[in-house]
Order: C-alpha cells, then sequence, then structure tokens
C-alpha cells in the first residue's frame, strides 16, 4: 500500500510553516517569515490555506500599539502533520535509504 501524503501540507513551503510550528506551543508572524526567508504575502497566502483546511489557528492581537499575528497548530494540524511526515518515511524506507543520516 502506497503512503499518502497529505495534499495541503505536501506544498513546500506549507511543510515548512507546519514544521516550524510543530516545534513550539505558537509562533508570531515575523518570526516565521524571517526564519523561511519568504515574502508577507507568500506567508499569509498559505498560512491561509492551513487555516481553511484546520490546521493552523491565527490569532490576531496587539503588542502595545502595533498589531501583531501569531499561529499555532491545532490538534488536527498536528495530527495531519505527524502522519504525513510518517508517510515520507515510510516512502524512503521504500528505497531502502535511511531516512537520517548515519
Amino acid at each position: 500500500m502506497t503512503p499518502q501524503l497529505n495534499p495541503v501540507i505536501h506544498a513546500p513551503t506549507r511543510l515548512q510553516i507546519v514544521s516550524l510550528l510543530a516545534a513550539a506551543d505558537e509562533a508570531e508572524f515575523a518570526f516565521v517569515r524571517d526564519n523561511l526567508d519568504i515574502s508577507d504575502s507568500v506567508l499569509s497566502k498559505h498560512a491561509s490555506a492551513l487555516e481553511a483546511a484546520g490546521y493552523v489557528k491565527i490569532r490576531k492581537g496587539h503588542v502595545g500599539k502595533r498589531p501583531r499575528t501569531w499561529f499555532s497548530l491545532t490538534r488536527e494540524g498536528r495530527a495531519a502533520y505527524t502522519a504525513h511526515v510518517a508517510a515520507l518515511q515510510a516512502i524512503v524506507a521504500q528505497s531502502g535509504l535511511s531516512v537520517l543520516p548515519g
């Protein structure tokens, strides 16, 4: 049986966003943008797609008088990411290569 990749998460930028969010409870917009070296518009577009799928929660607020946006993975997003990573590992394992170096 072929492992099923998640079409929403599989897009490279979305996979990077979800991977970054998987390591934190919440991440601020600028932190994600700067770590992935992408534009505001690219991040907004992909974050909106992840939110529409129910994988990312977008929270808006202020720090002082400055507006801020934070992202976090939902329970569904974390489960989808875990399943996607498992599918990637299974695909690599079929080749006989190790997923991790060493």
